[in-house]
């Protein structure tokens, strides 16, 4: 497996968890619960971007593992 390849997989499993936290926190009834899966569901898109922005750097770098 690739490093590119590894990488977009990094990206989709963030994605996932991402959209997992923000379930849980509509789903929640407690206030404080929601809270907290709503900071988790933030903090894991910001890494989630900072995923997608070295994915970017890495296909621009390594013109070979674009659009794998």
């Amino acid at each position: 497996m690739t490093v590119a390849s590894q990488v977009k997989q990094t990206l989709a499993s963030l994605k996932n968890a991402q959209a997992t936290l923000q379930l849980y926190a509509i789903q929640s009834q407690d206030p404080g619960a929601q809270s907290v899966f709503d900071e988790a569901s933030r903090i894991t898109g910001e890494i989630r971007l900072e995923v997608a922005e070295r994915l970017k750097t890495l296909e621009f770098e390594e013109p070979q593992y674009k659009g794998l």
